[in-house]
């Protein structure tokens, strides 16, 4: 992906335009992001605007099922405070969100076990049924043996590394766990160390819900492996009380997920186009984690 950048200019712009009373508030350019970028404005809000092709309609799975999630929520999320419709200035829908604070995850990893059950704990809030009519993602809460492609392809990038066998093995289980019987439960379903926020250490909040869907839990809690400091999940998983088949699927996923950690991380590393450097030894970390564990 080339990243693209907007300017101050053209967010206050879209202020004055539509929210004429927030225009007046301090906005500061904030780092990351991938499907959109970000500005904090005040002490309070934040204001996201969509930058990829898929951008747009992640941000109207947020506009239409976050505010009502949340509630339950037993971590601060960027919740739409207002709305930002398409104009003449901005061909796509935009956001206003409550900040939340803390710094990413990838900047500052967790360290507290303490984190294990604070993330149990959200994860069993989020996970509920969800109705019919919730948005569905091809490569998100799916069963893994639709997602054999993906895994060749992303194990490659630890081609002749000691731990690209381990990485097959625990990837051949869980493709072999039974599936997800339930029904589909809500999920985040992109939780890695660019979506979290900590602050002394530990979880204090979840952004980006862009890619919220429906479909098997184990997608959601590979982020045991994937977010939280070596030897807690058993601590994890006991306070989420999943069952042996979940927990075997969610150990691939985080695989999955930790090798495209280290390849959008080594893509920055070697200054390519939509690479994040620091996602590369936060999804080392993740692998090692996943393979070990």
């Amino acid at each position: 992906m080339t990243e693209v950048r907007f300017e101050q200019d053209l967010v206050r712009a879209l202020l004055r335009e539509q929210h004429p009373d927030l225009a007046h508030l301090e906005l500061r350019d904030v780092q990351g992001g991938w499907d959109n970028q970000m500005w904090r404005l005040g002490p309070d809000l934040a204001v996201r605007l969509p930058r990829s092709a898929g951008g747009p309609v992640l941000t109207r799975n947020e506009h239409r099922w976050l505010p009502a999630l949340a509630e339950r929520l037993p971590l601060p999320t960027p919740i739409p405070i207002r709305i930002g419709e398409p104009s003449a200035l901005f061909d796509h829908p935009w956001t206003i969100t409550r900040w939340v604070d803390g710094e990413p995850a990838d900047r500052t990893p967790i360290t507290r076990p303490d984190a294990a059950e604070t993330l149990a704990g959200f994860l069993r809030a989020l996970h509920k049924p969800a109705p019919e009519h919730a948005p569905v993602n091809p490569d998100r809460g799916v069963a893994l043996d639709g997602m054999q492609d993906r895994f060749t392809s992303a194990l490659t990038v630890i081609a002749g590394e000691a731990e690209a066998n381990q990485a097959r093995e625990v990837w051949e289980m869980a493709v072999a766990a039974p599936p997800w019987h339930g029904p589909p439960t809500w999920l985040h379903a992109d939780l890695h160390p660019a979506n979290v926020v900590v602050r002394d250490g530990t979880l204090t909040g979840i952004i980006d819900f862009g890619d919220l869907c429906a479909g098997d839990p184990a997608t959601d809690l590979s982020a045991a492996w994937i977010l939280l400091p070596a030897g807690t999940t058993p601590q994890f998983f006991n306070a989420y009380a999943a069952d042996s088949p979940t927990t075997t699927r969610a150990r691939g996923w985080a695989v999955l997920r930790a090798l495209h950690l280290i390849r959008i991380g080594r893509n920055g590393r070697l200054s390519l186009p939509g690479g994040k450097p620091t996602w590369e030894p936060a999804g080392r970390a993740a692998l090692t984690r996943a393979t070990t564990e």
